[in-house]
This record gives structure tokens, sequence and C-alpha cells, in this order.
């Protein structure tokens, strides 16, 4: 896919790389976009993979002195949904990555690869440009800021050059008067792509709306306001004839085409129904309603980013070795650097128990934990292996017992046609790392990212239940 692949550990390293690689080189984070446009040949000529991964500090999300809030290159999804200063200071931006993927695609997918690939379905788009948010460019050349809503130049289009990598992503905290959220509507609750998605933001001045931020997502070429929908609710109370007049006046707004996933005249009304309901759950106070407390995430008892900096920089070109851990035991490859980390494990490291199902991040079968994470591993490039600890299904087992989930699982009926199971297994053993008696709702959450061909979810549920008993009662 690749023909070199460097794991960077400084921004100045990157910006060399860029400067000397031009269009031929790309930044890699969650990879989650890039490798299947690679695959799917929507990005072609890229010889040079330039993994940012490694490099410490990227990861965090600050608010500096003016109330602004930083997210640095390296902020996952999930980053997003579990950091309390979001949820409480960005929450349309906390509601739209909670709606990203599934907790694999979450635990990888990067906000500023969301923002750089430039779908209009991108769902965390929306809020950041009702949010007002600029994004900072460096090059060697020097940076530069620029307006979110300057940034894109149509689908899949942005102002970025090649040899500029975004650097910070920031925006001004919501302040107490200021209410917000995020709405979307795709084919399915999980996995799925925005069929239509809107981002509220509005100020109050007592019960009287004082400004008002409404952006809609995959009715346009980009993200687009719904300037006359709001203007005509600055100045008014949010009762229901103005709820329904904005939401009436965000769909004349909209400007869908008919797709595979729904025609142009259903985005449309969806678009007022999606607003509509917005803006009465913010009305009622609401908004946060089905929003979890203390999100499924599958990160176990790790922090995502320990491992960033404590490997130095290394190159893959064909003739390097790649030095990894798989279930505690240490593997080196001469081969495999073109892969994904999911051929990587079958093909080179012989442990077939992780399955390709789809190989785009839809299914789950692949699912293993990369430095303690639940990720998907058809999406991981495989020289990210490079002095990582990798967990496979081969590895849940003890020497004289099975992992409770794999007891469980046994008990309780739930391998059907099995292929899948190897993904549940994994997805299930890292939620009862994170939450040892969980709801049913969590346990829901946990394999919203494993798909069962079979439709036997009911016994997969109930043996997870009974997987949490018994650990309880071994100790």
């Amino acid at each position: 896919m690749w023909q070199k692949y460097i794991n960077a550990t400084e921004i100045d390293e990157v910006l060399d790389l860029l400067a000397e690689h031009g269009e031929r080189a790309r930044i890699v984070a969650g990879a989650t976009d890039l490798i299947l446009e690679i695959e799917r040949g929507i990005r072609t000529g890229i010889d040079v993979v330039i993994d940012i991964t490694r490099i410490p500090e990227l990861d965090r999300i600050v608010l500096d002195e003016g109330d602004n809030i930083h997210l640095g290159p390296m902020v996952t999804h999930n980053h997003c949904v579990a950091s309390k200063l979001i949820r409480e200071r960005a929450y349309p931006l906390a509601r739209a990555a909670w709606e990203v993927g599934a907790p694999q695609i979450r635990n990888r997918g990067t906000v500023a690869g969301n923002l750089i690939t430039a779908s209009p379905a991108n769902d965390t788009i929306t809020p950041l440009m009702a949010l007002e948010a600029k994004v900072t460019l460096r090059s060697k050349a020097g940076h530069r800021e620029v307006p979110l809503e300057e940034f894109y130049t149509g689908v899949r289009g942005t102002v970025m050059r090649p040899d500029e990598m975004m650097v910070d992503i920031a925006f001004p905290a919501m302040e107490e008067n200021q209410r917000g959220t995020f709405m979307k509507l795709g084919l399915r609750h999980s996995q799925a792509i925005s069929v239509v998605d809107v981002a509220l933001l509005l100020t109050f001045e007592g019960d009287t709306v004082s400004e008002v931020a409404i952006t809609l997502g995959a009715v346009a070429p980009t993200i687009i306001h719904a300037p006359e929908a709001e203007a005509f609710l600055k100045g008014r109370q949010l009762d229901d004839d103005s709820v329904q007049e904005t939401a009436r006046l965000t769909m004349e707004a909209s400007r869908p085409i008919d797709d595979i996933r729904g025609s142009a005249a259903y985005r449309r009304e969806m678009v007022r129904v999606m607003t509509a309901r917005g803006l009465g759950a913010i009305a009622r106070n609401e908004e946060q309603l089905e929003f979890p407390s203390d999100p499924v995430l599958l990160w176990g008892q790790v922090t995502p980013g320990d491992a960033a900096g404590r490997n130095g920089r290394s190159q893959f070109a064909g003739d390097e070795i790649i030095h990894t851990t798989i279930n505690g035991q240490e593997y080196t490859f001469s081969g495999g650097y073109d892969k994904t980390l999911l051929h990587l494990v079958r093909d080179e490291a012989g442990m077939t128990g992780t399955k390709e199902g789809c190989a785009e991040g839809e299914c789950g079968a692949c699912t293993v934990f990369l430095d303690g994470v639940a990720v998907m591993a058809c999406l991981v490039p495989a020289p990210r292996a490079h002095g990582a600890e990798i967990e496979t299904v081969e590895g849940l087992a003890q020497p004289e017992r099975l992992h409770p989930v794999q007891d469980a699982f046994i008990h309780e009926g739930a391998v059907q046609c099995g292929y899948c199971t190897p993904g549940f297994l994994m997805s299930a053993a890292k939620l009862l790392e994170e939450f040892p008696q969980p709801s049913r709702d969590e346990i829901k959450q946990a394999i919203t990212g494993n798909l069962c061909r079979c439709t036997g979810y009911y016994k997969i549920v109930t043996a997870i239940e009974e997987a949490s008993q018994m650990e309880a009662q071994h100790g």
C-alpha cells in the first residue's frame, strides 16, 4: 500500500518529510480513513506514510487562559467522549464524537483526521463549525490559522497544502448561558454514516435566544449554516411556534442530493425533524438525557497515549525488522510492513483467530488490543506494531482455564457460526476490565462495533452478563 512507512517522534521531523516528499507523502494518525482511501483508490500516488502516534503530547485537550479549548492532532473521538471539559463546555462536539463509528473506531480515529478527510457527512465538522473553530496549519515556512468555515473547498477538498500539518484545533468554550446539541440520522444506531446531521448552539439572555448557530452536514458539498433560520430565532423565546418555524427554515437551507442512503426529499424532511427535535430537547433541558454519564470506551485500565514516545524513530521500506510483542511473546517480522495489522497477525504471526470479515472497520471480527486499547486490526498499519504490545483472542485464556467470557459463550450457546466470536470475545473482555459489573446498556455499547450475521445477539448479551458474574465470584 505504501513504499516507505516512518514512525516519527518530533513535529519538525514530520515537516521535513512533508517538505521533501510533497504530495507523495501523507500523515497518518488513526488511519481509519486513510487506509480505506488508499485501498479504494480515492487517495493515489501516496508512497510515504508518516505516523505521528509516537510523538508525545499530541493527544492533549486543554483550556487556555482566554477560555478557548484546544485539541491536539492526536485527540481521538473517544478522548472527546471521555473529556469532562468537552462534555461540559463543548457538548455538541462530545455528542458528535460519541456518534462516530463504534468504540474500536473511536479509539483510533482522530478529530483532526475527520476534519482533513473533508467528507460533508463526517460528524465532528458540523459541531466544530457551529462552535466557530479554527485550525492551525504548520509547515517549514511557518504557520497559519484558518477558520473552519474557510477550510473547505468542496467535497473532500481543503485549503491544506501538501507540506502542511494540522497541529491544533481551537474554539471558544461554551459559556453558562449557552446550550447546544448534535443530532444525527443514520441507517442504523451505530457504525453509520450520517444521512443528515444538525448542530445547534444557542446563547440565551434570560428566556430569549440572543445568538444562534445552526449547521448542517450531509446535505451540501460542505458543512453549511442555515442563515435565515439563525436570523429568525435570534431575539425570540424557544417556544413551540419558534421551534417549528426555525426547523422549517433550516430545511429550506439544505441542498441535499439523492444517493443510496436517502433521497433528497427525505433528507430535507429529516433536516426539519432533527432540528425540531434538537431545539425541543434544549427547550426542555433534555439535550444530554441520552448521553451516558460514564460511556464505554474499551480502554480497560489504560490511558491511550501512554505508549507515545517510548520508542524511537523507525522507518520501514522493505528490509527493516518489525519488533513487537503478541500475547506476551516477542516477535520479529522481516516482511509485512506494507500490510495492515490484521494481515501481520494472521499471515506473518500465524494467529488466525483474528478474523477478516469486512476489511473496512464495519464488523469488528478483527478486534485486537493495541497497547491495551481495543481497535480494528484491519484499519491499523502493520508498522504501528513496532515496539507495541498486541493481544489477540489467542491470548485471552490462561494456561489452565478459559477467560470467563469464553466459558460463558460456551455455556450460553452464544457461539453460532463462530466467525464473529473472536471479536465479540475481545470486546467483552475489555468491557469487563472497564466495567466489572456492566449494565445491559453498557454491554450493548461495548459490542456496537461487532456485527453478528447470524443475528443472535440475545445469547451474546446474556453470555457477557454471565461472565461478569463469574468474574465477581472469582474475585
